[in-house]
């Protein structure tokens, strides 16, 4: 397993390493001691799992405001996303800033993604298939989100033809967003 700091301060990717025998593979998808080596102590208190059918699929952008915000650990178990996430605290120097990075499962990757920050993805396949590690509960009352074609953070999103919730498509815009972190 490697660790490796991206663009945003607290962002990481995780490249796993899977043991290839005639089988398949074996793969740790998390090690307590490699994390707290990097800096990533964290405990996570729930799982979930996102499956999305078509290709083109836009979820985002989310966060879940204070006391309750999240560092996530995302991976893609099936197929592949255009994975983004956005700077929200304040006292950062890369505030309101994206980065992106493309998980998959034939790259056996990750992002951690620390608490202060909006993420959304696109789909780049069919059926799939997102789990999650989240450090606190989900809360509905505190979820909020920024709109996924947002004109001042210009996401270059990879579809021309995306696929939005009603919900992720009435978010407000940076512009007008007030950070709570």
């Amino acid at each position: 397993m490697e660790i490796k700091p991206l663009k945003l301060s607290g962002t990481f990717e995780i490249r796993f390493s899977p043991q290839l025998d005639v089988r398949g593979y074996f793969m740790r998808n998390y090690d307590e001691a490699i994390f707290s080596e990097s800096g990533l102590s964290t405990s996570w208190v729930q799982e979930s799992q996102s499956l999305s059918l078509q290709r083109d699929t836009i979820r985002g952008l989310h966060f879940q405001r204070p006391p309750f915000a999240e560092t996530k650990l995302v991976q893609v178990i099936v197929g592949s996303v255009f994975d983004v996430f956005i700077d929200l605290r304040m006292a950062s120097n890369t505030y309101g800033q994206w980065d992106s990075i493309e998980l998959s499962s034939h790259a056996h990757n990750a992002v951690y993604i620390p608490k202060g920050f909006a993420h959304g993805f696109c789909t780049l396949t069919a059926e799939t298939l997102i789990f999650y590690k989240m450090d606190v509960p989900y809360i509905a009352n505190l979820q909020d989100g920024l709109i996924w074609n947002d004109t001042t953070l210009k996401i270059k999103w990879p579809t021309e033809a995306p696929i939005v919730s009603e919900r992720d498509g009435h978010f407000r815009s940076f512009a007008k967003f007030i950070s709570p972190f």
